[in-house]
C-alpha cells in the first residue's frame, strides 16, 4: 500500500524498500499474517505518535464506576432526607453507583417494612437519574439497596469537561471585554 492508502499491488521486498527510500518514508508491515503479507509506506514515528494519542484518548474516556455509600437512619427528618437525597443525585449525575444503607437500632429491627418504604420512596424520587440495581434486602442490623446511574460515567465526565471549558471561555470573554472597555476609556 502507498502512503495515501492506495493499492500498489504485490511487490518484491527490495522494490518496496526502494520505493520507501525514494519517498523518504518507512516500510511498515501492517498485516503480517495475511497471504501475501501487507506492508504500507508511512512515517513510522508519526504512526506511533497517532497510536499513542488514540490510546491516551481511550483511557481518558474510560471511567471506572465507583460505588458510593449513603447511610440513613429509619427515623430521618424531612430536611435530612432531602440533603441525603441531594448527595445521591450528585453521585448518580457523576455516573457513580450508590449503595443506600438504612441502619436499624433496637426495636426498629422489628419494622423492616418501614425501611423498605423509605428506600422505595428514595428510588421513586431519583427515578429519572438512576435505577434500582439490587432491591432492598435486610443484612443483619442494616438494609441495603444499590442504585445505578442511567447514564455512563464517561458521558458524565465529558459533559462536565465541556461545561468547565465553556465556563473558562466565558470568563476569558468577560476579561477581554473589560480590558477592551478599559482601553477604550483610556483613549
Amino acid at each position: 500500500m502507498g502512503p495515501e492508502g492506495e493499492q500498489v499491488g504485490v511487490v518484491r521486498v527490495a522494490d518496496a524498500l526502494r520505493l520507501a527510500e525514494e519517498a523518504g518514508l518507512d516500510l511498515v508491515e501492517v498485516a503480517p499474517n495475511a497471504r501475501p503479507p501487507v506492508a504500507k509506506l508511512m512515517d513510522y514515528g508519526k504512526y506511533k505518535y497517532e497510536v499513542a494519542q488514540k490510546a491516551r484518548e481511550a483511557r481518558r474516556n474510560q471511567a471506572n464506576t465507583v460505588l458510593k455509600e449513603i447511610r440513613f437512619r429509619l427515623k430521618i427528618d424531612d430536611h435530612d432526607y432531602e440533603t441525603k437525597k441531594g448527595h445521591v443525585e450528585r453521585f448518580l449525575n457523576g455516573g457513580d453507583k450508590v449503595k443506600v444503607m438504612i441502619m436499624f437500632r433496637g426495636r426498629e429491627q422489628s419494622r423492616p417494612e418501614m425501611g423498605i418504604r423509605l428506600l422505595e420512596r428514595l428510588a421513586e424520587d431519583i427515578g429519572d437519574l438512576g435505577v434500582v440495581e439490587s432491591a432492598p434486602r435486610q443484612d443483619g442490623r442494616n438494609m441495603t439497596m444499590v442504585l445505578a446511574p442511567t447514564r455512563k460515567k464517561s458521558d458524565a465526565k465529558n459533559e462536565q469537561r465541556r461545561r468547565r471549558e465553556a465556563e473558562r471561555q466565558a470568563k476569558r470573554d468577560r476579561q477581554a471585554e473589560r480590558s477592551a472597555k478599559a482601553n477604550h476609556a483610556n483613549s
